[in-house]
């Protein structure tokens, strides 16, 4: 049976965040001066893409709402593909004893879609106040951190390529809430665009933009980390624009030029930083 598109839009729906994973280790390996090599980075693109398509392959009532389109997908080939995507990840990370960072994403992924149950309880990180954005965005920081640590100081890692990943990640899927508010509301999911209110969350979000740019600054005028003058100014600018355009409720209405911008905004952000660097050259 041929593929339909349904099913072509599940399997790719996760590819441009995938590639973002890309761009964020050589970020943090640039910061360290480190080169893991070119299948580390795409280790840990098919682990995002197996991850990230796993999740949307399990699904949840939200998600009905908020991707239609991808209600009737063929769910079985999707998995089947995460499998294979996530065998090859972390066959490439074994290699350099990284085995365990490789499967750390996708068993948080199934916990946060579907829940672990111990006797008659459930425990589920897909919940309310935050819980989704804390739990997502703490697997891609130790995910990262935890790769960029094979070659780097540990400590350095942990104090700085761990905080700046995590957050960048934790405001990212705050701002992915307010296009699915509609639907996270219909299923009684709290998130904080609705349990805080767009202005609130929205000036939340800023504070930690700011301050997480003022700490990756600081260290690197004490020369802890490289100094990337562009790739933090772009980080910076992409990022107010992102947290003060895309942090309102969508309509639904959008036009298709919106939307592109915010996936290339969001998702593209540090590709956008490191494609400035190269322009500039520093």
């Amino acid at each position: 049976m041929a593929l339909h598109t349904p099913t072509v839009q599940l399997l790719s729906s996760s590819i441009l965040i995938a590639l973002s994973g890309i761009f964020r280790i050589h970020i943090a390996s640039l910061f360290l001066g480190v080169s893991p090599g070119i299948l580390i980075y795409f280790a840990g693109f098919l682990v995002i893409y197996a991850t990230y398509t796993f999740d949307r392959a399990l699904g949840s009532e939200e998600d009905k709402i908020n991707r239609k389109e991808l209600v009737s997908s063929r769910k079985d080939i999707a998995i089947i593909v995460c499998l294979i995507s996530l065998a090859a990840g972390a066959f490439f990370l074994s290699q350099e004893g990284l085995l365990p960072f490789a499967l750390l994403p996708i068993a948080i992924g199934y916990i946060y879609s579907k829940g672990l149950r111990i006797g008659c309880h459930t425990i589920k990180l897909k919940g309310n106040f935050g819980m989704k954005n804390l739990t997502v965005s703490l697997t891609w920081g130790m995910f990262i951190a935890g790769i960029i640590q094979r070659w780097a100081d540990i400590y350095i890692v942990l104090l700085f390529i761990f905080p700046f990943i995590t957050i960048k990640s934790f405001i990212n899927t705050v701002i992915w809430d307010f296009r699915d508010v509609k639907g996270d509301f219909i299923a009684g999911i709290k998130t904080l665009p609705i349990y805080l209110g767009e202005k609130k969350t929205r000036r939340l979000l800023q504070v930690m933009h700011i301050m997480l740019h003022l700490w990756v600054a600081l260290a690197m005028l004490m020369n802890l980390i490289n100094v990337e003058r562009t790739v933090i100014f772009t980080a910076v600018v992409i990022g107010m624009i992102n947290t003060s355009l895309y942090t309102k409720p969508s309509t639904g209405n959008e036009p298709r030029s919106w939307k592109i911008a915010r996936n290339l905004l969001v998702n593209g952000e540090f590709a956008l930083a490191l494609l400035f660097r190269g322009v500039i050259g520093f």
